[in-house]
């Protein structure tokens, strides 16, 4: 198992290098540059090139970036903030995101699970029913509709909550993001764990365990909740980094100061520096989410955990 996580994590630092290679030579072949006001000069904007030191070659960027960024320097920002260090823009944003994001998967799992273990118990109930209905609505609107909706009724009609981000407020001025951003996650766990703790119920060693006494918590909690985790999980991962990592609509709906407005604005005005850092950032999070999930299978099911062994031996 050791020798297959160590793999996992090369492969994954290759994998970042290439992505991060890949992205230098798209924004190379971009038209634009950050400096296109036109009031400067061809001379100022060779001294302006010289001075960001984007007048050598492309392969030499990338290996002095590569080497500023293992250092935790992302350079500085060339149009967004002028010269204002990434770091320094990262630091107010990127807590944002992710306590929103945290905040909507935490909720949209725990509410999804549930969901989906009663509608499998109660199969062809009215409880199923609603399940599926929930499921099918969560899946189809998008997230700005359901906020939309909120800041009308929550926050315009009944004024239960403020229409926009509050810094002075944090917690409070979220849950309506939070809510617009965990109905999709709360709709897919939901269908997900319907259908696999169906199918684990109606299996033939569940009916032998039931059969031998085990009491009902531990049957679906400890045997059947667990077998069905494994293509949960699968579906969550992609869900994880996509909200941890901002939504760009619902952070615009809401005057939310998160990272997912700065990346846009980063590609509009060609702010090289920020555009990388974050597509980095996004990379990371999406390797190592994988990785967690890939080990977290083993957990779950040992047979994974002896295959894997077996075959790293």
């Amino acid at each position: 198992m050791k020798k297959y996580v160590l793999k996992r994590v090369l492969i994954s630092a290759v994998t970042v290098l290439v992505i991060l290679l890949v992205l230098f030579l798209m924004l190379e072949l971009m038209p634009g540059s950050p400096f296109n006001d036109e009031k400067l000069t061809e001379a100022q904007k060779i001294v302006i090139n010289a001075k960001y030191g984007l007048d050598k070659p492309i392969l030499v960027r990338f290996g002095n970036y590569i080497a500023s960024m293992l250092s935790g320097d992302f350079g500085v920002s060339y149009t967004i903030s002028k010269n204002t260090p990434i770091t320094t823009l990262l630091e107010s944003r990127l807590p944002i995101s992710l306590r929103l994001g945290g905040q909507a998967i935490l909720i949209g799992t725990l509410i999804g699970l549930i969901l989906g273990i009663v509608a499998a118990l109660k199969h062809n109930t009215i409880y199923d029913t609603i399940t599926t209905v929930i499921s099918v609505i969560g899946v189809s609107l998008p997230s700005y509709v359901f906020a939309m909706a909120l800041i009308y009724f929550l926050g315009f009609q009944w004024k239960w909550f403020p229409l926009l981000y509050q810094m002075k407020s944090p917690v409070f001025s979220s849950i309506m993001p939070t809510i617009s951003l965990c109905m999709f996650t709360i709709a897919t766990v939901a269908r997900f764990t319907r259908t696999e703790m169906l199918e684990v119920l109606g299996s033939d060693y569940m009916l032998l365990a039931e059969s031998k006494g085990i009491n009902s918590f531990h049957l679906i909690f400890r045997h059947a909740l667990r077998n069905a985790l494994i293509p949960i999980i699968t579906v969550l991962a992609p869900l994880v980094v996509g909200l941890m990592t901002g939504s760009l609509v619902i952070e615009k709906l809401f005057s939310i100061p998160g990272i997912g407005s700065l990346l846009v604005s980063a590609i509009q005005s060609n702010d090289y520096n920020v555009v990388v850092a974050l597509s980095f950032i996004y990379s990371v999070m999406y390797i190592g989410i994988m990785l967690v999930v890939d080990i977290l299978y083993g957990v779950i099911d040992p047979r994974i955990r002896l295959a894997k062994g077996d075959e790293h031996e």
